[in-house]
């Protein structure tokens, strides 16, 4: 029970537990519509539409824990899985949203078979083709993520790097939270940096990149002021302290005589 409540408790176990769900579990629901066309049905339609409808609506928790489980699934992925893995979360994000349309249009099919039974071969026949759609495009996103970690199951080669294009969530919010620690200093000499490795005749590509750019430069020439100021006062400071020992400075200067000879 211990073992159990601890993979309970990880989210990548749990989306690889329910992600079954919204592709084969679909399947069999499309498989019930199919049957309830041909039956003629008003109970094996509802069934099919409520089937259709829990197995739609298992997309959301399946992308929650995904999502939840992407930083720790990418650090156990070799270069190529990783690459899956970003296109696998990129397919996932544009496209969930076709399942909330497939749920809610077999909860809204279900109140209306029950309250208008001659309408229930038109909805059978909408919530099918809606369903087939929905399968595929299931299928397409389940199809990357079966190549994260199987490795036998990569016959082409990875995708493109897709990390720039989705905002997954917990990459970018730990990037902003790096990007916010940062002291102001290692962001003044970040800034100064990206300055210096811009092309002389490239110029920015928008005024507000030029803007602080020009902050930027005005930062570091107030910074550089600043340390220039520091170090004068320091050797100040250095040169007035007595620097001879006290034998040295109470013993009589001595006279240099061959530097000023006497004129004949």
């Amino acid at each position: 029970m211990n073992v159990l409540r601890q993979h309970l408790s990880d989210p990548e176990y749990l989306h690889i537990l329910i992600n079954p769900l919204p592709v084969y579990g679909l399947a069999v629901g499309v498989l019930a519509l199919a049957l309830a066309l041909v039956l003629r049905n008003q109970r094996v339609t509802i069934a099919a539409l409520v089937l259709v409808f829990v197995c739609a609506l298992s997309a959301w928790p399946t992308y929650h824990y995904g999502e939840a489980g992407y930083d720790r699934v990418k650090a156990m992925s070799d270069p190529a899985g990783e690459q899956w893995l970003d296109e696998h979360m990129a397919r996932g994000e544009k496209m969930i949203w076709l399942f909330y349309v497939l749920a809610g249009v077999a909860a809204i099919g279900v109140g209306a078979v029950l309250k208008w039974p001659r309408t229930s071969f038109a909805i059978t026949v909408g919530t099918f083709v809606l369903g087939g759609v929905t399968l595929g495009t299931g299928g397409y996103i389940a199809y990357a993520g079966g190549h994260v970690r199987h490795k036998e199951f990569r016959f082409e080669p990875p995708p493109q790097a897709r990390a720039e294009e989705h905002h997954h969530g917990g990459e970018h919010e730990h990037a902003e939270e790096k990007k916010s620690e940062t002291s102001p200093a290692e962001a003044m000499e970040h800034a100064g940096h990206d300055q210096m490795q811009q092309p002389a005749g490239e110029q920015p590509k928008s005024a507000e990149e030029q803007k602080q750019l020009e902050a930027s430069r005005l930062q570091l020439e107030a910074s550089r002021l600043q340390l220039e100021a520091s170090r004068k006062q320091l050797e100040a400071a250095g040169g007035a302290s007595p620097s001879a020992s006290p034998s040295a400075a109470s013993s009589p200067p001595e006279h240099k005589h061959d530097e000023h000879p006497h004129q004949l």
